[in-house]
């Protein structure tokens, strides 16, 4: 593994831990196993990296997406690895939702030029497989952009509000473990129920 390699890996490993603000560049360079003045040659700030390891990340999972979206997959398959995708992304690299928002609320020009890889999925293909399966009276009308809104809601809401979830249900982290395991088999079982006629 090459050193800009190790650094992400190191750096994703310390922002899945500690957030943001809670890495420090001394720690991450020990854990990539070079020196600070190394790190900040590769990246002058803690910010830097950060943006760096999530456009890694979401330029790993956009060109997945785009092809699941644009695939010839039927519609039940396709959103049951929607979710497995979403759930398995956010459970190894949970920093980056909250980028993800905060980027496209404070800088959405810079977010789809410079972080976003290619175009955007196109969603077409799956607002004409749910517009067939409602014709057929497979599943119950319902508009693209909710379900869209739902599918990614209840999979990722879980991870930016996992404080507040841990102190109100009282999970452990060991019990939080267990409930992000369940998440996409409850997430499937939702979806399916709810877009029965």
């Amino acid at each position: 593994m090459g050193t800009e390699q190790r650094i992400f890996e190191a750096a994703r490993q310390a922002f899945i831990e500690k957030g943001l603000e809670g890495a420090k560049m001394q720690e991450i360079a020990d854990r990539a196993g070079i020196n600070k003045a190394l790190l900040h040659y590769y990246f002058r700030t803690k910010e830097k990296l950060f943006e760096a390891v999530t456009k890694q990340v979401i330029g790993r999972v956009f060109p997945v997406l785009r092809n699941m979206l644009e695939s010839d997959l039927p519609l039940e398959e396709k959103l049951d690895n929607l979710i497995d995708l979403y759930v398995d992304t956010v459970s190894r690299n949970t920093f980056v939702p909250l980028f993800v928002i905060t980027e496209m609320n404070k800088r959405p020009d810079n977010f789809l030029a410079n972080i976003v890889p290619g175009p955007l999925p196109k969603p077409q293909k799956l607002m004409q497989q749910l517009e067939l399966a409602t014709a057929e009276g497979r599943i119950r009308p319902i508009e693209p952009a909710h379900l869209i809104s739902n599918v990614l809601a209840m999979c990722v809401f879980p991870f930016l509000a996992k404080p507040m979830l841990c102190a109100v249900m009282g999970m452990d982290h060991q019990q939080w473990l267990h409930y992000v395991n369940g998440r996409k088999a409850e997430v499937k079982r939702f979806v399916h129920d709810a877009l029965r006629p």
